[in-house]
């Protein structure tokens, strides 16, 4: 990072900055960017041929962004971490040249960013709006219209997501927007939005018919409006998830590929006013679905989807023989048989996710070997009767990649010790199982790729594991880049000490709730600097609840230490409070967040601040 030296960097050669800053990514140009005028010219003459750009990771403020987008006019793909833009930046990454632009975590802009982008940005192909908090004061027609506004603008629009985050957020606000749908769109994300209010537009949408008769009779022939009949990808948030809602979709969406559906019932779904067999039958018509994702949220309620048993889930899996991709959470009367029906019938499944499945167990894999299909992502989070003989089936499957038993209590060592012949395992969730350091021992001397690894809550593991895992012979000690050692109450300065001088890769660490790591810890990891000594610098630490850290912490963030760091999460740490963090001057380190509130590592729902 540079620092200062503002006149003398103005007297080096432009060819010597030029060659410099071509060697570095697009993040660190964006800091360098604002430092002085040689630097800021030569960033920009860097980044003016991109036609794509990523900052999903960096959230620019309005100067940097200007510097970084001011010569490019040639920019055709942009994404934005927009946490720190409101609607004064609009002007500036809005450009008629964009065919696809994805704008994450807003949470500063008012309903006007609508109606810009429907003005400024007519060859849209593509449009992602992530809304984290939205303008209390306008009411809801507001959004509704100037909504509508952006959709008359963007005539050529594929795909288009708008999602809010938050419980603020109204419903109504999508009410009318597939009337106003451009006829090209092909994917289409939305929510939260009143399940009621789809299904009606739906309907509303053919000519001369409803979509469905009161006795809905199948056999009627339907009038396909064009605008919703191409949609091929469905994603919605929904208050709640019923069979006239479902049985709209797919019995009148015939290209759909995708469909996607959530709910957060308030309370317990009426017998009379929920998902049912009937609703998942109607899901055998759409005989191009390959992707089904239903899920039912208990944030608000403990509901689950109680009217769907094994029998609905026959039918699914002789009727859409076709999915690649499942992912069923809250059914709660599923068992065993229903699931093994979906392993056994649909032969190009590759990606297969059971979350909090009470009466899913072991008998679901034990004839795994003799499904047709060919596993690549398995999470079956929360399940609870799952067991070691699980993670031995699942080693049988050698395509795999992604393995999530959260929440698994029951899987232990020796479960590891089939794992560590998966040569493809780059993600791997541990989370409350009952592993040792001997099981560590095992997973580090073996020879899956794992990059993302979570023992989080595994209470039996200590500092001696954590040194078996990160000096074993096998390959996790060089793939290794995020590791979450959350709430492990064994876990202390040594465990620490080991990842900061032999994690060469580790980029993403949480620590949170470990009481025993101290400022000792604090140093070791501020001297991880990466780049010159072979490891990569540290870009999201989470320590949040370590009691054990100081204020010392500050003096390591307004030194040179920790380079790279993007997020730190720091709540219930102990130093005197967070207004003296706010005060310390930092306003070296662009693009440094912190979080006070405990959220999980990078805030994803927009409630970090800057440093």
């Amino acid at each position: 990072m540079v620092r200062g030296g503002g006149s003398e960097l103005e007297r080096l050669p432009h060819t010597l900055i030029h060659e410099i800053l071509v060697k570095l990514d697009v993040e660190s140009l964006c800091c360098v960017a604002p430092v002085c005028r040689n630097l800021r010219f030569s960033a920009s003459e860097a980044l003016s041929s991109l036609s794509t750009l990523n900052l999903s990771g960096f959230p620019p403020n309005i100067h940097i962004l200007d510097s970084v987008l001011r010569d490019n006019n040639v920019l055709r793909s942009l994404t934005l971490d927009c946490y720190w833009l409101d609607d004064s930046s609009v002007r500036i990454f809005a450009k008629s040249h964009l065919q696809e632009l994805v704008l994450l975590r807003c949470t500063r802009f008012s309903s006007w960013i609508f109606t810009s982008i429907g003005d400024r940005c007519p060859n849209l192909r593509v449009l992602r709006l992530e809304i984290v908090r939205w303008d209390m004061l306008e009411p809801s027609h507001s959004y509704k219209e100037k909504l509508a506004q952006m959709l008359k603008g963007c005539v050529y629009l594929e795909s288009l997501c708008i999602k809010f985050r938050g419980s603020d957020c109204d419903p109504a606000i999508f009410e009318f927007i597939v009337l106003t749908l451009p006829k090209t769109i092909k994917v289409l994300q939305l929510g939260p939005m009143y399940g009621q209010h789809i299904e009606q537009l739906i309907r509303e949408t053919y000519v001369g018919r409803r979509l469905m008769a009161s006795s809905t009779d199948f056999s009627i022939p339907l009038f396909h409006d064009p605008i919703v009949f191409r949609l091929q990808f469905l994603s919605l948030a929904l208050d709640i998830i019923t069979d006239e809602l479902v049985i709209s979709i797919t019995h009148n969406l015939s290209l759909l590929v995708k469909l996607e559906l959530e709910d957060r019932p308030r309370a317990k779904p009426l017998l009379s006013k929920d998902l049912t067999n009937r609703g998942l039958q109607s899901l055998t018509s759409c005989s191009h679905l390959t992707h089904l994702s239903l899920v039912r949220s208990r944030e608000y309620c403990g509901s689950t989807f109680r009217r769907i048993n094994d029998t609905g889930i026959f039918l699914l899996a002789e009727g859409c023989k076709n999915l690649e991709s499942v992912r069923l959470i809250g059914f709660s009367t599923v068992t065993d048989a229903g699931y093994i029906s979906i392993l056994h019938s649909c032969k190009n499944l590759n990606k297969f996710e059971i979350v909090s499945a009470f009466f899913l167990s072991d008998l679901t894999f034990h004839d795994l070997v003799d499904a047709p299909c060919s596993l690549v992502e398995v999470r079956l989070a929360s399940c609870r009767l799952l067991t070691s003989e699980t993670a031995e089936k699942l080693s049988l499957c050698k395509s795999l990649e992604v393995l999530d038993l959260g929440g698994c209590k029951s899987i232990a060592d020796r479960g590891l010790c089939s794992i560590t012949s998966l040569h493809r395992l780059t993600k791997l969730n541990l989370g409350g199982a009952d592993i040792t350091d001997d099981g560590l021992s095992v997973l580090g001397s073996g020879n899956s790729p794992i990059a993302s690894l979570c023992l989080r809550g595994c209470k039996r593991v200590t500092d001696r594991g954590i040194c078996f895992l990160l000096l074993g012979e096998g390959r996790i000690s060089k793939t290794l880049t995020a590791l979450d050692l959350g709430h492990l109450p064994s876990i202390s300065d040594r465990a620490i000490c080991m990842i900061a001088s032999v994690g060469m890769e580790i980029t993403d660490l949480c620590i949170r709730y470990c009481f025993q790591v101290t400022d000792v810890s604090i140093e070791a990891l501020a001297t991880k600097k990466g780049f010159g000594e072979g490891k990569r610098p540290l870009r999201r630490l989470d320590l949040y609840n370590c009691r054990g850290v100081s204020v010392k912490l500050l003096e390591s963030l307004k030194s040179c230490s920790f380079r790279g760091l993007r997020w730190l999460g720091v709540g219930r740490t102990g130093w005197s409070g967070v207004r003296e963090f706010e005060d310390t001057r930092l306003g070296s380190r662009p693009g440094l967040a912190k979080c006070f509130n405990g959220c999980e590592m990078g805030c994803c729902i927009g409630c970090m601040d800057d440093i």
